[in-house]
């Protein structure tokens, strides 16, 4: 087969196809071409994390949480761990009959330090079948309340890094809807979401904020970027979390007293009316 300048080399082309990259005759076309662009763009951010790992461990577990159909988990073990020959990853996702679909795929390309487990977040955080630590956690459009899912499992597994890139979450409007007649006798910020666009989109605004204080208020450090080459989606904010150590090796999650993100978090809930995610944001 004629190598396709765009596709890395060492790449499985058997992979691609099973993941509708590549056509079924081996080609790209304009709209696999343009998914192939946006796997690339997001690996390049991630590929440094996984090295960095590598370097302090000699070692890697990568945990894909909400995983769906594992896509980005096989991309990642794909152009990475295969050729690394090293590292353990987890794809974690609540529907069995996408479970037994990776690993099936997984089965046929020998991909074997790959794992699918069908689990809950509580269970994820609880099962024997993954381990205590793992280094980096990712969640790639994960519905809903997914992603703040993804969070806390990356958070009492004490990640490394936590790569996300948010998808709809319906809480923070629904609640911003509820209290809006309140909220708009209580204060003028909340013409910012009196109407039922705004409410939509502040809320999803506002959702990703709070996962950010959330993550600073444990200890990291987060960058928030675009994915560029997403362009045809509304979901293109990518979050990158660091987890900063002292030089004794533990986390920096006691000393986060400068803008004390935890104290921001606690205010904004207050300020606009949203107590009652209280427990979601504030942990």
């Amino acid at each position: 087969m004629t190598p396709i300048p765009e596709i890395k080399p060492n790449q499985s082309v058997e992979l691609l196809k099973a993941l509708h990259i590549l056509t079924r005759d081996g080609k790209l076309n304009q709209d696999s071409r343009r998914k192939l662009k946006q796997v690339y763009h997001l690996f390049h951010f991630i590929e440094p994390l996984l090295e960095e790992v590598l370097t302090s461990t000699k070692n890697l577990t990568l945990a894909d949480h909400g995983a769906g159909k594992s896509y980005l988990g096989f991309i990642l073990y794909d152009l990475f761990l295969k050729s690394h020959e090293v590292g353990q990853l987890y794809g974690i996702e609540t529907r069995v009959e996408l479970v037994e679909k990776s690993r099936a795929l997984a089965a046929q390309l020998n991909f074997s330090r790959m794992s699918f487990l069908n689990l809950s977040v509580e269970e994820s955080i609880r099962s024997p079948q993954l381990p205590q630590q793992i280094d980096v956690v990712t969640a790639l459009h994960a519905c809903n309340t997914a992603t703040d899912d993804a969070i806390k499992f990356a958070l009492h597994k004490q990640a490394k890094f936590i790569v996300l890139v948010p998808c709809c979450q319906a809480e923070v409007a629904t609640i911003l809807n509820r209290n809006k007649n309140q909220s708009l006798s209580k204060t003028a910020l909340a013409e910012m979401w009196r109407h039922p666009i705004h409410t939509r989109e502040f809320g999803s605004h506002l959702t990703n904020v709070l996962r950010c204080l959330l993550l600073e208020s444990h200890g990291y450090q987060v960058t928030v970027t675009e994915l560029v080459g997403w362009e045809h989606s509304m979901k293109n904010e990518l979050i990158i979390a660091s987890r900063k150590e002292d030089s004794t090796g533990k986390s920096h999650e006691k000393n986060v007293a400068k803008n004390n993100p935890r104290q921001r978090l606690e205010y904004i809930l207050q300020e606009l009316n949203l107590e009652a995610l209280r427990e979601r944001f504030i942990y």
